[in-house]
């Protein structure tokens, strides 16, 4: 018999993406997701089972060979993203909505699709993944108080802190875990309501990881970039992401690169371009051995440690205080 398959990004921005589209069109899936930088998930799927297939924020190019199989199978594919593409196949069996906007993500594009059905959901995952002043616009349009978007905010913040780390035991919640106990709710404010239990260690656990990070001294400073270094601890790993969003809504002006050190000696990498300024972090990355992303926000997912002082020289080169 055959099945089908829910593939998207473990944080905040893929969770409410499919919150989205299964209130909207309800469906008996396989749920494949995994930590914010397991994107390769495509090649999880068996084209022999598989009828159809929905990827939400998850980088095409990552997975394009994993595409073409499925496609090469009369698999049908929907795709839904906001990360650079590469070369999008053209197959009949194939329905895309890329949009690689530095102010945009898979949320939003979901949302538009749906024309604002669930928008309260979007939010979460626009504010989760750093798209503050258009989420705050959205919001505004939709009636939403300033208490109601500041609740949604912080919801999508904890939800995407959630989402960082190597391995699913860093994670307070499995992504998949947390979008089942999600997904009977049309609105967050429910969600909230009815399990305080589960938004409380989402919110316990982001303030203390922040309570640590905020001790942290920048490793490698100039007038328009810092660095920062942060320990081989599951803390270290599930606040990496949204301590670098916090660093750079703080002062605009300034790029940011949150480095993790890991268990093997490599570094993981979060690189935030300027608010000002959101272009180049996915170039910067790509530029490095693992990395990828979007033009505002990237990252590298296990940069050689002989190579750190190549990154750190390039990621202030690229981020003088005159961009």
């Amino acid at each position: 018999m055959k099945t089908s398959f829910d593939v998207f990004n473990g944080d905040a921005d893929g969770i409410c993406a499919l919150l989205q589209l299964r209130l909207a069109t309800p469906k008996d899936s396989v749920l494949i997701t995994g930590v914010k930088r397991d994107i390769a998930l495509l090649k999880q799927v068996d084209p022999a089972v598989a009828q159809d297939v929905t990827v939400l924020d998850v980088a095409m190019e990552k997975n394009r060979a994993a595409l073409d199989n499925l496609l090469s199978q009369g698999v049908r594919v929907f795709y839904a993203d906001h990360h650079n593409p590469g070369e999008v196949p053209d197959h009949a069996s194939l329905t895309t909505h890329i949009n690689t906007a530095a102010n945009t993500c898979t949320s939003l594009i979901v949302d538009k699709l749906l024309d604002g059905r669930y928008r309260e959901w979007a939010l979460v995952g626009a504010y989760g993944d750093n798209m503050i002043a258009t989420a705050d616009t959205l919001a505004n349009k939709s009636g939403l108080c300033d208490q109601d978007r500041i609740k949604l905010m912080q919801f999508g913040t904890y939800l995407n802190y959630n989402g960082y780390g190597s391995s699913l035991s860093d994670l307070l919640f499995a992504p998949a875990e947390i979008y089942r106990l999600m997904a009977a709710y049309p609105s967050p404010f429910n969600f909230i309501a009815e399990r305080p239990d589960v938004y409380a260690t989402l919110e316990d656990g982001f303030v203390g990881d922040s309570e640590k990070a905020a001790a942290i001294m920048p490793y490698s400073e100039r007038a328009g970039s810092r660095v920062f270094m942060l320990p081989d601890e599951a803390w270290a790993r599930r606040i990496s992401g949204v301590y670098s969003n916090d660093l750079t809504n703080r002062d605009p002006e300034v790029a940011n690169a949150v480095i993790t050190a890991k268990a093997d000696g490599n570094y993981l990498v979060s690189i935030r371009a300027p608010l000002k300024n959101r272009v180049g972090a996915d170039e910067l990355a790509a530029s490095f051995p693992t990395g990828g992303g979007r033009k505002a926000a990237a990252g590298i997912n296990s940069l050689p440690a002989e190579l750190l002082n190549d990154f750190i020289d390039a990621f202030h080169q690229r981020y003088p205080l005159d961009t």
